[in-house]
């Protein structure tokens, strides 16, 4: 058996196993109007805690990351509004944004307090702003393909391997004017910032994607290595299925 069929056994099992829990507390359940979604049945993952890289997840396909990873985002929106009483969340572009997009179905926004959020972006490739008295990166890209083009895929934010950015220590923010993708010219937030934050979450899918991950002790994805070490990876299952974890199943 390869590591793929491997995989959809465990997939297949963990949903049989899901029906029966949902069978037997039914009763139990909460209404769907509950404020919360932490009482619901997770979305099924395989999911192991690698020693150094944190909690790795991986889903079947792309539509159940995308739920299980705005079930995530939800979850601390939530825990984050209760103690602080605001959410503070930070966005790279590419396709993390169409990702995310479940969050404005109805059923999260019975359940995210949207005005108590703060969004804030990782980095930035294009900005509106008034074009007086401001100066800024080259904003010719429309914002649409700046939030959603394909990366490279060895990349944090825009913290490339082998650039000096990743080894900025003293500045929240940093730039570049030389990025291996198109623009060349870019901001980002600095690994400090990164690795500063209560909860961290890594995206990565596609079958390009195996190619690096499991490589990642000398790409920028190995260095995020948040203080409190609540970090999260969401794979699909092309792009997980080459991890050491996969070799227990």
């Amino acid at each position: 058996m390869n590591q793929i069929q491997s995989l959809d056994k465990a997939i297949v099992e963990g949903r049989r196993r899901e029906k029966k829990i949902r069978e037997l507390d039914g009763r139990r359940r909460p209404p769907a109007t509950a404020r919360t979604l932490t009482r619901r049945p997770n979305n099924i993952a395989l999911t192991w805690t690698h020693k150094d890289r944190g909690e790795i997840r991986v889903h079947e396909n792309l539509e159940e990351l995308s739920t299980g990873l705005v079930d995530y985002i939800a979850e601390i929106s939530e825990a984050s509004i209760l103690k602080h009483g605001a959410f503070c969340i930070v966005l790279s572009g590419d396709s993390l944004i169409s990702l995310v997009g479940k969050l404005i179905e109805s059923l999260y926004n019975k359940i995210v307090d949207w005005d108590k959020w703060y969004v804030f972006w990782a980095e930035e490739r294009a900005v509106n702003v008034f074009p007086r008295h401001i100066y800024s990166i080259n904003d010719r890209l429309s914002v649409d393909k700046a939030a959603t083009e394909d990366g490279l895929g060895w990349e944090v934010a825009s913290l490339f391997p082998n650039h000096p950015e990743l080894e900025v220590k003293e500045d929240w923010v940093t730039y570049l004017t030389n990025s291996p993708k198109p623009p060349p010219e870019r901001l980002t937030f600095t690994l400090p910032v990164i690795n500063s934050a209560a909860n961290v979450a890594i995206v990565a899918t596609g079958a390009s994607k195996s190619q690096c991950y499991p490589l990642c002790k000398s790409l920028p994805a190995r260095l995020v290595q948040p203080s409190n070490e609540n970090l999260v990876w969401f794979l699909d299952k092309p792009a997980g299925y080459k991890l050491d974890g996969f070799k227990s199943l």
